[in-house]
This record gives C-alpha cells, sequence and structure tokens, in this order.
C-alpha cells in the first residue's frame, strides 16, 4: 500500500511533495541494470518527488520508468509526479541552457519538468558532462544571463519552476537582483551536522523555498561521510523512539518546514524512510539535536583552483562554511 506524502506550495502556487526519492549513485550510472526497477518499487510505495541530474545518468532510466507506471497504472497520470532535474556545470552558459533542458526532457521522455536548477554556481568550459575536468576549464558563472536562459526555460512551458542548488545568500542575492522571476526553490546540503539557519531565514524572507540533499550524510558517495549514522545523540533519540537514526534525521529536516530528497536503493529503507509523517520530535529532542557541533559534508574541493573563480572554500561559499 502506498504511502500519501504531504507536500508544500511554493511561491508560484505549484506544489512540491515535502519527501522526495534521489536518483544519484555514486559513480554515476553504476547501479544502472537495476535503477529503473528501483523508481518503479519507488512509485509504488508512494513517493512521488524524483530528484535528478544530466550528471546523475539517470534521467532516461527514470524516464523509461514514469512510462511503465503509466502502463502498469501504478500512476493515472505524469502529472502525479514531479520530476526534478538540474543543469550541469558545462551548460552553465546563456546559449546552452534551452538544449540542456530539451536534452534532458528527450531523456525523460517528458514535455516538462516541475522543476528545473542550476546544479552549482559555477561554468565549465563548454564539453562533456562529467566530473572528469581540468582545472583551468573552471569559469565564474554569469549568473545573470544563466538565469535570464532558465526563465526562459519556464516561459516556453518545459519547466513549470525554476530554481538553484547550492546557492550562498551572496549568490542569491546577485540573482535576485536582476530576476524577472525569482527561484522557486534553493536545493543545498541540510541535516543535523549542517542546520542552514541562516540561510533557512534568509531564504524564507525571500520566499525561496529549501529543498534538502544529502539528510543522511551521503555515505557512500565520493564526499559523504558517516557522522549522521554514528551521531551519540540521533542514536539515543532513535532508541527512545523506537524509530531508525535515518528515521529521526529525516524528522528532524522535515520539521524545519523544508523539504528533503533522500536517496536509498535498499528496498527496506526505502519503506522506512517514507515513515516520518505521524510522529514528531519533542521539544527536548529538537534542542538537543539544535546543540550538535555543526560541520559540512560537501565541500566543492574539485571546483576550488588557484588560478580559477574560487581561490578557497571560503571564497566558494562566500564565508558560509
Amino acid at each position: 500500500m502506498s504511502t500519501s506524502i504531504l507536500e508544500f506550495i511554493l511561491e508560484n502556487g505549484n506544489a512540491i511533495p515535502l519527501l522526495g526519492f534521489g536518483t544519484a549513485e555514486h559513480p554515476f550510472g553504476s547501479s544502472s541494470g537495476t535503477m529503473k526497477e528501483t523508481f518503479l518499487h519507488a512509485i509504488k510505495l508512494g513517493y512521488r518527488h524524483f530528484d535528478s541530474a544530466a550528471i546523475y545518468q539517470s534521467e532516461q532510466l527514470l524516464g523509461e520508468a514514469i512510462h511503465d507506471a503509466l502502463n502498469l497504472g501504478l500512476i493515472k497520470s505524469r502529472d502525479e509526479l514531479f520530476i526534478t532535474s538540474k543543469l550541469w556545470c558545462s551548460d552553465g552558459h546563456h546559449d546552452r541552457v534551452l538544449p540542456a533542458v530539451q536534452k534532458t526532457l528527450s531523456n525523460l521522455k517528458l514535455e516538462y519538468v516541475d522543476l528545473y536548477l542550476i546544479h552549482i554556481p559555477v561554468s565549465l568550459k563548454p564539453g562533456e558532462i562529467g566530473l572528469s575536468f581540468k582545472k583551468e576549464d573552471i569559469l565564474l558563472m554569469d549568473i545573470k544571463s544563466v538565469w535570464e536562459a532558465m526563465e526562459n526555460c519556464q516561459k516556453l512551458g518545459l519547466a513549470k519552476s525554476i530554481g538553484v542548488s547550492n546557492f550562498t545568500r551572496k549568490k542569491l542575492e546577485t540573482l535576485l537582483s536582476t530576476a524577472k522571476i525569482h527561484p522557486a526553490v534553493n536545493q543545498v546540503e541540510m541535516n543535523p551536522y549542517w542546520q542552514q539557519k541562516q540561510l533557512r531565514e534568509f531564504c524564507e524572507k525571500k520566499g525561496i523555498h529549501i529543498t534538502a540533499y544529502s539528510p543522511l550524510g551521503a555515505k557512500g558517495t565520493f564526499w559523504g561521510s558517516n557522522w549522521i549514522m554514528e551521531c551519540e545523540v540521533l542514536k539515543e533519540i532513535a532508541s527512545a523512539k523506537g524509530r531508525t537514526i535515518a528515521q529521526i534525521s529525516l524528522r528532524w529536516v522535515y520539521e524545519q518546514g523544508v523539504s528533503v530528497v533522500v536517496k536509498s536503493f535498499n528496498k527496506e529503507r526505502m519503506k522506512e524512510n517514507l515513515d516520518i509523517f505521524n510522529w514528531n520530535l519533542s521539544l527536548e529532542e529538537l534542542q538537543k539535536i539544535s546543540l550538535i557541533p555543526q560541520r559540512k559534508g560537501y565541500s566543492i574541493t574539485e571546483f576550488i583552483f588557484d588560478e580559477g573563480p574560487y581561490k578557497s572554500l571560503l571564497d566558494f561559499w562566500d564565508g558560509e562554511i
């Protein structure tokens, strides 16, 4: 039996499910043999938001899963799903945004995505989509012109909403200073170890919804950690409540008024991760979590280069680290 997931109404009136299913498996494409079946199972369980990206190599398999889900009657129409994808850095140029979203839609076999995001606020010299690039290929993103092209994607109906990912307050201020359409979403790393209080307050004032990625610390990726699963505070709360540590972390994120994207290709954990809506954390438990020492997981070191636009992590994250 599928679970019904609550939704949040974005500033533009579109609804985003508050729990989404992540489709990135590192190395990218490594689970391609089983990925489509995993997505179908997620739809059976009740997941309705699927978070993809050009770099993940998951768009085509997600598109096939959506097609199969319709044929099997798991969903009545594509409109029941909320599909997010993202513009990769090598397409982070004004004239490459439209072809990039068209390629994404071709991969997904869809007429539109519900949300299209600038993946990272940095550009690469145009070329193959991938993580293997030369340091000298890293360029400063012209946020104004790239965002104009993103706005065009929405005006053309190719994306119902547009937004960003990994943007700091300073970079959002730059975007907002010229934007005709404000970003609906900023998707950022957020979990009990990286709580993003200042960014959340800023985005709330600006009407930008936060979606949290890596709510469980992203162990097993090329940058993730096991901090969440080894956290004594979360272990104690989980034990007292008869819940998993993952459920405690996901519930904490959800209670901060944001949506969350979680990735597990394990069937039992996929089901457990959905069970976060019919219970809550106490004020005492929330207080304990608020005192967890903060440390960021994803630092984006691959974009730091002495001769590039970002010479240090502090520079890239505008001091928000």
